[in-house]
């Protein structure tokens, strides 16, 4: 059996790597990039869904093939939930992980671990024969006080998952996607998918 191709609205490689992992063989996942779209895909919203099916809508419109988008933020309570739909981008253009980081952890100097409570949201739309759904994963934690571990991307060097003393950058991918925020939106994606 030819597994069903579903565009994954991202330029981001290791997303790509994350959900292919978890959608195994009976989804072949391609790339806007890879059907000759490179440019950026809009996200012009202020909150985490409507960025998440603004960009799989955007690629629906180009291609009318089943197709799904995510938006994934942090949110600090210390810091009223930023830098939340911002995550990407906190310290400036052009992204950067590393300097996101770094500012992370300046706005958060001299705030003891206790109080360093965040979590990971992660909205997935997907649209398939024109309708949309949508899935939410959420992974509470704590920012550490240092950068830990070389795996993973993003903020996972900084993310302490909630039960764990360890970041998500000292996991490995399979470790990090049975916890993450991502890997249980996947979940209810995978769930949805394979119920037809």
């Amino acid at each position: 059996m030819n597994p069903s191709e579903i565009i994954f609205a991202t330029a981001n490689h290791n997303k790509v790597i994350e959900i292919a992992g978890k959608l195994g063989d009976s989804f072949k996942i391609i790339t806007p990039a890879e059907l000759g779209y490179a440019e950026d895909i809009p996200e012009t919203h202020e909150t985490i869904p409507e960025n998440a099916i603004e960009k799989a809508q955007f690629i629906w419109e180009k291609f009318h093939k089943t197709c799904f988008a995510d938006d994934t933020g942090l949110e600090v309570d210390y810091l009223n939930g930023a830098p939340g739909v911002y995550s990407a981008r906190y310290a400036g253009e052009p992204k950067n992980p590393a300097r996101n980081v770094v500012k992370l952890l300046k706005e958060l100097e001299g705030v003891p671990f206790e109080q360093r409570t965040a979590r990971f949201r992660c909205v997935i739309a997907l649209i398939e024969e024109g309708v949309l759904h949508t899935f939410e994963g959420i992974c509470e934690g704590h920012i550490s006080l240092e950068p830990m571990g070389a795996l993973g991307f993003g903020y996972d060097p900084v993310f302490v998952p909630e039960g764990m003393e360890r970041t998500m950058a000292t996991m490995s991918l399979e470790e990090k996607n049975a916890i993450s925020h991502r890997g249980r939106a996947v979940e209810k994606l995978i769930a949805h998918l394979t119920q037809q």
